[in-house]
């Protein structure tokens, strides 16, 4: 059985964006329906509606980290405290693996226009990078919700 980084890498090459393919490969886990799952994660994609900004795979696994760890309580302090501290966490270990969490300095190109967009298809970074991004939130964001 395929574990969360290798479900996430095929998901994406399904043609899911990297923030659902990651949160798709936890979905089961959580019970959340899978078509919950790529609707909530859908406007994450290319650095969050590719601006290039905070890495969908990243913004991915925050999401499986609040479904693990987030409380339901507006007033619990110390969850919320808990919460940002492992998100932090994940996002330290994600930069110190590749250097940036930004979208655009991962890929060393701009999504935002047709013709970035372009540039980075012709170079093959959604083909070489992105899959190994979404596979490493994945094996990065496991370890923090067992």
């Amino acid at each position: 059985m395929p574990g969360p980084a290798d479900t996430a890498r095929q998901r994406f090459r399904d043609g899911y964006n990297c923030s659902q393919s990651v949160l798709l490969a936890f979905a089961d886990a959580f019970d959340l329906p899978p078509g919950l799952a790529l609707r909530l994660a859908a406007p994450f994609g290319g650095g969050i509606g590719r601006t290039g900004e905070t890495c969908g795979a990243v913004t991915g696994a925050l999401m499986v980290l609040g479904l693990r760890h987030a409380s339901t309580v507006a007033s619990d302090q110390e969850a919320k405290d808990r919460q940002y501290q492992l998100a932090r966490d994940l996002l330290a270990q994600f930069k110190r693996r590749h250097g940036s969490t930004l979208c655009r300095e991962l890929l060393g190109c701009e999504i935002l226009t047709p013709e970035g967009r372009q540039r980075a298809h012709d170079r093959g970074l959604f083909d070489e990078i992105c899959p190994r991004l979404v596979a490493d939130a994945a094996e990065l964001v496991s370890g923090f919700v067992k």
